[in-house]
């Protein structure tokens, strides 16, 4: 027979500056079996939440020194913190409790303490507690499949890219022009899916935390002419104009920040992409200028503006959210746009969109400038 480990006990640390009334809770709560940690001040709290966080926290509002507003405050701050339950234990009438509330806490309870009362806000707020904590480790459980299978996906994909371009050489034997045709067309299904694969892990690296910027001055402006060389012949394809409005003041330094190269220019070009995928006629519009602030932060901005179709507003308002698609009917995956917020804001910038249906969008990046 296998030995079975007893469940872990609920943690609840108990805070008060007056020992009867530390006793008295504890005395209370012991007998339902749970794990009780007391100590008599603010500061203490925050030291055992941040050396062991618990599944919940009592906490009286009135304390010298640092009072129960002050440490709720904290705790919500702290980006580092699981989330916790806080239950104020207060003495004191409605403004008090409005305040303790806006301060980040979850519930309340009244001195004198109702045993019966105490234990059921208690109940709710582990219950709470539970929840929240097996959503969040569903999604770690989703996001990490995620990645594995993005890695796993990735390989495949790789292999298949080298060969289809053997085949389309002839390395192996001659082909038809039909069938060099039929090769061509599973050769673009191929890189579509693979830049789907890599977009994916992008944001997921993004998203984990795992994601290490390489950061050095970058020239935008050399950046927006790279693209723009690059994806001119898809422009050209549909007949659009594409313009470069670069400002040119005589300073070498005007689109200069402090990011990294490659990621930045991944950005740029999914907004330029976007505009040629989404416009069947009329231009494309470059613009790179700073702002004219005269005191720091200064910006690099940058702005991609059409003649496509125009973004509707219901649309614009999930535009740049994981895995929301457009109702158009080119809409992709729905990573491109979020995966170039994550990497802006990375960057401590913002990127935001402007459109007008039927007249085009423009879509506005604006990026710390070198200092």
């Amino acid at each position: 027979m296998s030995a079975t480990s007893n469940p872990r006990r609920d943690r609840i640390l108990v805070v008060d500056d007056i020992p009867d009334n530390l006793f008295l809770i504890k005395a209370i709560l012991d007998d339902e079996g749970y794990e009780i940690q007391l100590v008599s001040d603010g500061i203490a709290a925050l030291d055992q939440i941040n050396q062991t966080p618990p599944d919940l926290v009592l906490l009286d509002i009135m304390m010298p020194g640092m009072d129960g507003y002050e440490v709720s405050g904290r705790i919500r701050q702290s980006t580092k913190l699981p989330y916790i339950p806080i239950l104020l234990i207060t003495a004191h009438g409605e403004s008090s409790l409005v305040r303790g509330l806006d301060s980040g806490a979850d519930d309340f309870i009244r001195k004198p303490l109702d045993v019966d009362e105490l234990l059921a806000r208690v109940r709710s707020l582990l219950r709470l507690k539970h929840t929240i904590d097996e959503r969040d480790a569903i999604a770690r459980q989703r996001e990490d499949f995620i990645s594995r299978l993005t890695h796993d996906l990735r390989t495949p994909l790789v292999a298949a890219d080298r060969m289809l371009n053997l085949m389309r050489q002839e390395a192996f034997c001659p082909i038809s022009p039909e069938m060099t045709e039929a090769i061509d067309a599973i050769v673009r299904s191929n890189k579509n899916l693979l830049q789907m694969v890599n977009t994916l892990l992008e944001v997921h690296r993004h998203e984990a935390g795992n994601k290490v910027l390489t950061v050095a001055p970058c020239d935008l402006k050399t950046v927006i002419q790279d693209v723009a060389q690059e994806l001119a012949p898809l422009a050209e394809e549909k007949g659009l104009s594409l313009n470069l409005h670069l400002q040119d003041n005589g300073d070498s330094q005007t689109g200069v920040v402090m990011g990294d190269r490659l990621e930045l220019r991944r950005v740029i070009t999914n907004l330029i992409g976007n505009a040629i995928k989404f416009t069947d006629s009329g231009w494309i519009d470059i613009h790179l200028s700073t702002s004219d602030n005269q005191t720091p932060p200064q910006w690099v901005v940058i702005e991609v503006k059409d003649t496509g179709p125009g973004i509707p507003p219901d649309d614009r308002l999930i535009l740049f959210e994981r895995f929301r698609q457009g109702n158009h009917k080119r809409a992709g995956s729905g990573l491109g746009l979020h995966l170039s917020r994550r990497i802006v804001e990375a960057h401590e910038g913002t990127i935001a969109v402007n459109s007008e249906m039927g007249k085009g969008s423009a879509f506005t990046i604006r990026i710390p400038k070198k200092p």
